[in-house]
């Protein structure tokens, strides 16, 4: 008869074995033949899983991974790829953020996970794969995806802290739902970068700038960009209902997104009323011999709050179909065409390069220089407080330290006493 170490029994020509666990008799099988030799080798496993029971070390996961009997003594803990963890992240992130929002979380996790791997089991990171990843995105010129060489360039500091935070938020949710061991990411800190100096247009490039526009619908475009500070996906949301030119007001209540989304202003503080400077006035009614009578269009307004919208006619400000050559075009610009339309005139005009987003630093700067309230001019532009104004042209307004004197002492001078200071002998 055939001779069983202790604890180890066959079962149906297999060999199992079979140790007190948390007061219960337990049986495992191994799914080895039943040999003299495997007879041995279970023997060995047994007496290994007792001591670890003894000593407290027993990992049941571990030890028996595909055991039917795991969730009996144990919490399983699934092991996922960071693919796998960072799909779970999202499907629960889709219910707090707007779809332009979740598109944006997308692209960067792609990229991350590129260099990163995508297969890569999650519980094997360590800190120093994230910052080989962080190192990585900063010099380019890695290769990632699905077999294909790709080569990138260098990303800039603020869009690399921006895939931290992504992948720091991504590791927090593993670790707090029992995913992963540690947060991999929490003892890294963001990079240090400058503070962006705003590069305003003057007055004579701004000029140069409108007349290079190729239409007088981009010409008032742009300038009414300037003129108001509004972020671009307001102004292709703006409608005629919007805008009182008796009371020469704008009501920003939606914008479009890069996705082609109307929703609500990028912040509540965003839904705001902005008081239109004369020029401003000239431009939207020399617009309203263009657009005003263009007919109306129904769109879907999506909230905020989860899986509600609504629909609303309006009548767009700035239509393309004025100049479209086909009938093709929306009723409103899309966000991602107006830089095509700023690069051209900026060509055109022979500037020196910005960014679209200059339009709404200028309107900011201008309005420093003019002598404006910080606080009035972070209400115009959607900022909560003048907090932001400070931190973004703090820098700018001491370089226009000399211009604020000039303006103080034409507008003080008229305080000034008329009286002789010279003491009479």
């Amino acid at each position: 008869m055939a001779s069983y170490p202790k604890g180890v029994e066959n079962h149906g020509g297999y060999l199992r074995i079979n140790f007190l666990y948390q007061g219960i008799r337990v049986r495992e099988a191994l799914g080895i033949p039943d040999t003299p030799k495997n007879r041995k080798v279970a023997g060995e496993m047994r007496a290994n899983v007792v001591y670890e029971i003894k000593m407290g070390s027993f990992n049941y996961q571990r030890t028996f991974p595909n055991s039917t009997q795991l969730a009996r003594f144990c919490n399983v803990q699934e092991e996922l790829s960071i693919q796998q963890m960072a799909e779970r992240w999202l499907s629960v992130k889709e219910t707090e953020i707007s779809r332009n929002t979740l598109n944006s979380y997308k692209v960067r996790l792609t990229t991350c996970l590129g260099i990163l791997g995508a297969q890569k089991l999650l519980r094997s990171f360590k800190t120093e794969d994230i910052q080989r990843m962080r190192m990585e995105l900063l010099k380019g010129d890695y290769v990632y995806g699905r077999g294909k060489s790709m080569t990138s360039k260098g990303r800039s500091v603020a869009y690399v802290n921006t895939c931290m935070s992504d992948i720091y938020s991504l590791f927090k949710f593993a670790h707090e739902n029992g995913y992963a061991d540690r947060n991999v990411v929490s003892s890294l800190s963001p990079l240090k970068k400058d503070k962006p100096i705003p590069d305003p247009l003057s007055r004579e490039e701004f000029s140069r700038l409108v007349e290079a526009c190729q239409s007088r619908q981009l010409r008032n475009l742009w300038s009414l960009a300037v003129y108001t500070g509004m972020r671009h996906g307001e102004i292709c949301a703006l409608a005629w209902e919007d805008i009182d030119l008796i009371k020469g007001t704008i009501t920003v209540k939606r914008n479009l997104t890069i996705l082609g989304d109307f929703t609500p202003t990028k912040t509540a503080s965003g839904l705001r009323t902005i008081y239109l400077v004369d020029a401003a006035v000239t431009t939207l009614k020399d617009q309203q011999e263009l657009t005003r009578l263009k007919g109306s269009s129904v769109i879907t307004v999506h909230s905020r709050e989860y899986g509600k919208k609504s629909e609303e006619e309006l009548s767009f400000v700035f239509n393309p179909t004025v100049n479209a050559v086909n009938n093709k075009s929306e009723n409103y610009y899309a966000v991602s065409s107006l830089p095509q339309t700023w690069r051209a005139a900026i060509r055109k005009a022979g500037l020196t390069y910005r960014k679209p987003y200059q339009s709404r630093h200028t309107y900011a700067c201008w309005s420093l220089s003019a002598g404006a309230n910080p606080n009035f001019i972070a209400s115009q532009m959607g900022h909560a407080n003048a907090q932001m104004v400070y931190q973004v042209y703090g820098s700018w307004m001491k370089e226009n330290d000399e211009a604020q004197r000039s303006l103080m002492n034409e507008k003080l001078n008229e305080f000034v006493p008329q009286a002789s200071h010279t003491k009479a002998i």
